[in-house]
C-alpha cells in the first residue's frame, strides 16, 4: 500500500508532470454541458482508459429535470468601430458566456453594456459565466477593458446553435472480484478553467490507470459528466447500479497549492468518510475537514434522501474560497504538478485502505500467544520499534473478534493504518489470524 505523503513518493514529479501535461492538452477545448467540446474531451480521456460514452437525448426527462438542448458555437466576437475586436472566442473561450443564443448585430454601447460582464476586482482577469437555462447571451472581458469601452456602435457576432441534440457522458467500468462499487465522479462542463475541472479529470484518468492494473476486491466505476445536470441524468438512467455503490468520491479542484479539504457524505460517517479522516489525521499534511451540506458540487446529487449514498468530495481550496476561482485566473499556471501528485496519492491510499478493509478471527483468543517464538520480532532494529509493533499486533489480536474491521483497530489504537495491516499481514503468516468471509455483501463474481 502507499502510505507516503504525495511530495515523497518515488516517481511523484514524473507522476505531477503527467497530470499536469494532460491537463495543458485538455486547457484548449470549450466545454459546457452539451456539446462537441464535451465529446471531443472524452475522446481525448478514451485514448487513455476504456471509456463507454453515453448519448442522452435532448427532452429527456430525468427526474424532476429535463436534458436541454444541446449548445455548440464556431465563433464569437465584438467589433469596435475600426475592426478591433475587444472580445474574442477564438482567443480565450471564456469571453462567451456559455450557452449564449445567436445574435449578429450593430449596437451602442448601452444596448451592449447589459450584456457584458467582468471582475472589478481583478481588472485583468475574464470571469467565467453561464447561462444554462434561460436563453440569454453575453460576453466577459477584463474589466480594464470594459472600462475602455466608449460610446460607439459595435458589431456583435455569436455564432452558436441551441437544438435538439444529447447530452453526453463518459464511464470507465472496472469490474473487481464483486459486483459492489467505488464510485469515482468528476465533471467535465466547464471550459478553459484548470482547478475547477481539469484536476478532477486528469486524476481520475490516471486513477482509473492504476487501479486497472491492480488486483481488485471491489468493482470500479469512473464517471466523467457535465455537473449538476449530468449527475442527475447519469442516477436517472443508472438505477439499477445504485444498490452496488458501497464507497463513492467526488474529485473537483484538486490542483491548487492549498491544503487537502475533505466534505463528508450525507450520511456523516459512512466507511469512506472514516477512511479519509483517518489518512488525513495520520499524514502530516495541513487539512480540513467539513460536514455535508446541500450546496457544492456532484456530492449533493449522490447524497439527495432518495439515493442518501456514502460519497464524499475531495478538493483542495474550497471553491468560492480563492479569488481565481471562476476566472481566466484559474489557469496553467495555477494548478501545480506538486499537488496534482498529492491528490492523487492521497486517493490511492483511500482505495488502497477501502480494499484492505476487512474483518478477522483471532486463532488463538484465550489470552495472548506467545509472539516471540514465531518470530515476529526478528526484523526489527531498536527497542522502541519492537515496543511498538508489540503493541500494535496485540491491538490486532484483542480486537479481531469478527465484529472489528482493521480500520475499526487502527481507529481505536490511533495507529497509521498501514502499520495495523502490516501486523494483520505478519499474524496472517503465523496463522494466528484468520479472515471471516468475505465483507463486501455481493457474490464473488464467476470470471
Amino acid at each position: 500500500m502507499s502510505t507516503v505523503a504525495g511530495d515523497k513518493v518515488s516517481g511523484a514529479s514524473e507522476v505531477g508532470r503527467s497530470l499536469h501535461d494532460f491537463v495543458t492538452e485538455l486547457y484548449p477545448l470549450c466545454r459546457s454541458i452539451t456539446g462537441d467540446g464535451v465529446r471531443e474531451t472524452l475522446r481525448l480521456i478514451q485514448r487513455r482508459i476504456p471509456l463507454t460514452m453515453c448519448e442522452v437525448p435532448s427532452g429527456t426527462q430525468v427526474f424532476d429535470w429535463t436534458v436541454p438542448l444541446e449548445w455548440n458555437v464556431k465563433d464569437a466576437w465584438i467589433k469596435d468601430k475600426d475592426g478591433r475586436r475587444i472580445a474574442d472566442f477564438k482567443v480565450n473561450n471564456l469571453h462567451l458566456m456559455s450557452y449564449s443564443t445567436p445574435i449578429q448585430r450593430r449596437m451602442r454601447l448601452d444596448e451592449l453594456r447589459p450584456h457584458l460582464f467582468s471582475l472589478p476586482d481583478h481588472p485583468e482577469w475574464i470571469p467565467y459565466r453561464t447561462s444554462y437555462y434561460q436563453e440569454n447571451w453575453g460576453f466577459c472581458l477584463p474589466h480594464k477593458d470594459l472600462e475602455r469601452l466608449v460610446e460607439e456602435e459595435y458589431d456583435v457576432l455569436i455564432d452558436s446553435s441551441l437544438q435538439p441534440g444529447a447530452l453526453t457522458y463518459g464511464e470507465c467500468y472496472l469490474p473487481g472480484q464483486t459486483s459492489d462499487e467505488v464510485l469515482v465522479s468528476t465533471h467535465i462542463c466547464h471550459p478553459s478553467l484548470c482547478n475547477d475541472n481539469l484536476s478532477g479529470i486528469a486524476v481520475a484518468v490516471m486513477l482509473a490507470q492504476a487501479l486497472a492494473l491492480r488486483p481488485r476486491r471491489y468493482s470500479y466505476r469512473v464517471v466523467f459528466i457535465p455537473g449538476t445536470i449530468g449527475s442527475i441524468t447519469w442516477l436517472a438512467k443508472n438505477e439499477d447500479v445504485i444498490p452496488h455503490i458501497k464507497h463513492g468520491l467526488v474529485l473537483t479542484g484538486i490542483g491548487d497549492e492549498g491544503g487537502i479539504t475533505y466534505k463528508r457524505s450525507r450520511q456523516g460517517q459512512a466507511e469512506i468518510d472514516r477512511a479519509m479522516v483517518h489518512i488525513l489525521k495520520h499524514s502530516g499534511d495541513a487539512h480540513a475537514l467539513i460536514d455535508f451540506f446541500p450546496y457544492g458540487y456532484d456530492e449533493r446529487q449522490y447524497c439527495s434522501p432518495g439515493f442518501n449514498l456514502p460519497v464524499g468530495c475531495l478538493m483542495r481550496t474550497p471553491h468560492g474560497e480563492y479569488p481565481e476561482y471562476h476566472s481566466s485566473a484559474d489557469n496553467l499556471d495555477f494548478v501545480k504538478p506538486e499537488s496534482l501528485a498529492h491528490s492523487y496519492t492521497r486517493c490511492i491510499e483511500l482505495f488502497d485502505l477501502l480494499e484492505c478493509n476487512r474483518t478477522y478471527h483471532n486463532q488463538n483468543p484465550k489470552c495472548e500467544p506467545q509472539l516471540g517464538r514465531r518470530g515476529l520480532y526478528r526484523a526489527i532494529a531498536g527497542q522502541q520499534d519492537k515496543q511498538f509493533k508489540e503493541l500494535v499486533l496485540l491491538w490486532v489480536l484483542n480486537l479481531s473478534d469478527g465484529q472489528h474491521t482493521v480500520l475499526d483497530i487502527a481507529e481505536r489504537a490511533d495507529v497509521p493504518f498501514h502499520r495495523v495491516h502490516a501486523a494483520v499481514e505478519a499474524l496472517l503468516n503465523v496463522g494466528l489470524l484468520k479472515e471471516c468471509g468475505s465483507q463486501i455483501t455481493s457474490d464473488v463474481r464467476r470470471t
